[in-house]
Order: structure tokens, then sequence, then C-alpha cells
């Protein structure tokens, strides 16, 4: 396989719900390029909408106009999230400061996912939550005044984080909060900084001082990083050419990835770095590449953990054992991605292993041939469909479709972007 070419991936997932929310809480009109317009996104657009924000319909290329009326608004219905673990949880802390009531729920795979590690925080500042189970939706939040928190978060979380820092910014309270295991992305604390909001970072503390205010602005929503992995992969994994993925996000907290496919061998080069609202953007040029195995330290998991399913992946095919320390996290994403991970590896005749919560995976080097189960993971499906691109592979993914959660138009990339030589 050949690959060739210049593209550029959907708009940064984390980037474009945290430019919705931010929008929505300003007194006036914002403008955002860029945006991500799939499922998830349009979720985020969904539930805004009933809490008072006029938001344009989310389309690709368009740029997306939003009136914030500076505060969130009360609901007349439930608030639906779809399958957005991110606009569940950032929405928690923002209506957490705010006086109404109103209940959230999802789809089946959403409503699985834990909700108490943000609504234990959130209650002791004085948000009150209610529902069948604590820490599943549906829930109903009822906001308010709400106290300043002082919080050591069990697991480093970049939602986590943020719904504790949106809740302050809403409650004009201080919060701090302590990351365990390395630093999870930091866009929310970056965009706050541009609106004058005081955020400190100390010795695996975060500080927030509620000394800014959200204001109209514009913006350009970079590309995602959790999406250029995908293309990356297929570059690495092909026979020959070269591959650039322009205005990508390169936010250090985002791009373990590159660092961990460096010490694997892989031809992969940032260029033409810029900086917008505080974020760095730059190209992936990525070439085909002889790849060797390494070790993910736990340290690094926060800061690639939506990459894992690509990066083991890539693993069956480096020359060793690949270890990915630490990634029980992975358990209570949208599946139980680590087993699915693990599975559909020894479904296409690989060999991986799941050691409490280190996995392990054997390049092997084969081609792969088999049927990949996505239970409806978006990232499972991407992963293993880059892995199929191998020549001799012969790959079926039982639901290639779910990959519009975050990549709207990703069979068509796949085969954009390569041809047989």
């Amino acid at each position: 396989m050949i690959v060739s070419g210049s593209i550029r991936v959907p708009g940064d997932k984390s980037l474009t719900h945290r430019a919705l929310l931010f929008a929505s809480m300003a007194r006036g009109r914002c403008h955002i390029g860029g945006t991500l317009t799939s499922l998830d996104a349009r979720s985020s657009a969904r539930v805004l909408r009933q809490l008072g924000a006029t938001v344009a319909p989310l389309r690709e290329g368009a740029t997306v106009t939003i009136t914030g009326r500076g505060r969130l608004h009360r609901p007349d219905s439930v608030l639906d999230c779809g399958n957005s673990g991110t606009t569940t949880r950032l929405l928690l802390g923002l209506l957490a400061g705010h006086r109404f009531s109103a209940t959230l729920t999802g789809d089946a795979s959403l409503r699985r996912r834990p909700m108490k590690r943000v609504t234990e925080p959130l209650a002791l500042m004085g948000a009150r939550f209610t529902g069948p189970d604590p820490d599943r939706l549906p829930i109903t939040v009822r906001g308010g005044p709400l106290r300043p928190l002082e919080w050591r978060m069990p697991v480093s979380s970049a939602q986590i984080k943020s719904s504790l820092l949106l809740a302050g910014v809403a409650g004009g309270v201080e919060v701090a909060v302590h990351e365990p295991h390395g630093r999870s992305r930091d866009h929310t604390e970056r965009m706050l900084r541009s609106f004058g909001y005081r955020v400190e970072e100390e010795g695996g503390w975060i500080r927030l001082a509620p000394t800014g205010r959200i204001v109209p602005f514009d913006m350009q929503v970079p590309g995602d990083p959790s999406s250029a992995v995908f293309p990356v992969a297929a570059a690495l994994l092909a026979e020959s050419g070269e591959l650039r993925i322009t205005a990508v996000g390169v936010n250090p907290t985002r791009i373990g990835f590159v660092t961990v496919l460096g010490r694997m061998g892989a031809r992969l080069a940032v260029e033409n770095l810029e900086e917008s609202f505080h974020e760095p953007v730059g190209d992936l040029v990525a070439r085909p590449s002889t790849l060797a195995a390494t070790e993910v330290l736990a340290g690094e998991i926060p800061g690639l953990i939506d990459e894992i399913p690509m990066l083991a992946a890539l693993a069956t095919q480096a020359i060793g054992t690949t270890i990915f320390r630490e990634v029980g996290e992975l358990r209570v994403k949208e599946s139980d991605r680590l087993g699915l991970i693990a599975s559909n590896i020894r479904a296409l005749g690989g060999k991986a292993e799941v050691r409490d919560n280190d996995l392990f995976v054997e390049g092997t080097g084969a081609p792969p041939r088999g049927r990949v189960i996505t239970e409806g993971d978006h990232r499972i499906a991407m992963a293993f469909a880059v892995l199929g691109t191998l020549p001799g592979a012969k790959v079926t993914i039982d639901n290639i479709a779910c990959a519009a959660v975050s990549y709207p138009g990703f069979p068509a990339m796949l085969k954009t972007i390569r041809s047989r030589g």
C-alpha cells in the first residue's frame, strides 16, 4: 500500500465541546470554525439549545454561530447527552452552579458509565443529585450557591477536572484539584486563562480563582490528534509514501502518542507550529516505518488514553512485546475497551493478554484475519480498520458506522489516502 497527500482530520473533539460550552456562557454572539460535526458534538449542541443558548446547526466546513445569554436557563425537558461522556460530565459541573433542576440521561452505553467520580465532589460543593442509581444516568442535578473545593481525584481525568473547574466558574468560587497519575489534557485550563481566570499548576495541583469573565469570542478549532492517530498509523503501516495531516492540535497533554511512536521507531514529525487560544497547532507528517516494541508507563497514560486502541493494534506489527501499564481506566470508556482490544487482537490471530490493569501485546507481524466486535465503540472500530489496510489482511468490522461518533467520513478517508502499488 502507498500513502500520499495532505488531509485535515475532523475538529478536535475536546475543544469543540468546550468551545460550545463556553460560548453558551457568554452574553452575546460567538463564531466557532472547524468544529467537529460528530454525534457527540451534536449532543452538546442539542442540550445547550435546551438550556437557552442559540446554536446554529453543526455542518462540515461551516462556521457555527452561538448566541449565549450569560447563564444557562432551566430546560423544559430531559437533557439527552447521547453517547457523550464529555457532554455529561462537563455539563454536570456547569449546572451545579445554576439555581434550577435538570435531568440528564444518555444512550445505553453512556448510562453504564460511572458518574459518582464527578457528582461526589460536586455534592461537597453544595449541588444535589438524585436518581435511581447515584453512580449512573439518569441523574437529576439541583444546583445553587457553591462552596470552594479542594479535591484529590482518584484518577487523572480531564473530564473530572474540567467538571470541577467549570463548577467553580459557574459558582464563582475557588477550586483546587489534584491529579495523582500524571497530567491529563489541559484544554479547559488554557481556555479559562484566555478569559482572564487565574489557573495555577504546582505539584500535581490545579488551582482556579474566579477572576475572569467569559465574553463573546471567535475561535478556529484545530484538527483532533485523537483522530489524527488513525491516518498516522495507516501511513506507518504503508509500504511507501508520505502523508501530511494539517493544522492538528499538538497540545503536549494530547500528543503522548507521538512520543511513544517515536520510541517505537516511527518516522513522524511535527511541522509548521502556531498557537491559538493558548493551544499549539501544527502539521503531522508520517512515513512508513519499521516498529519496535516499547513499554508505556502509567504516568504516560493520561496523555494518550484515547490512542491506546490504535497503539495496541500497531503493537501487533512491532518487533517484541509492547506493555501498557495501568490502563484499567479503559474498562469504563464507551465499552470495556481494555477487554475488547485484547479479545479482538486474538480474534485476528494476534497475541494479547490483560494482567490486572496492564496490557501485553506481542508483535507477530502476521496479516490480521478475522472479525472485529466493536460493541459500538468508535475507537475500536477505527483502530482495527486501519490494521485491515495491511497487505494480506482480511478484517471485517461488525459496525464501522460507529466511527461517526468522533470521525464522520472515516472509511472514505482511509480510501482517499492509500493506493495499491
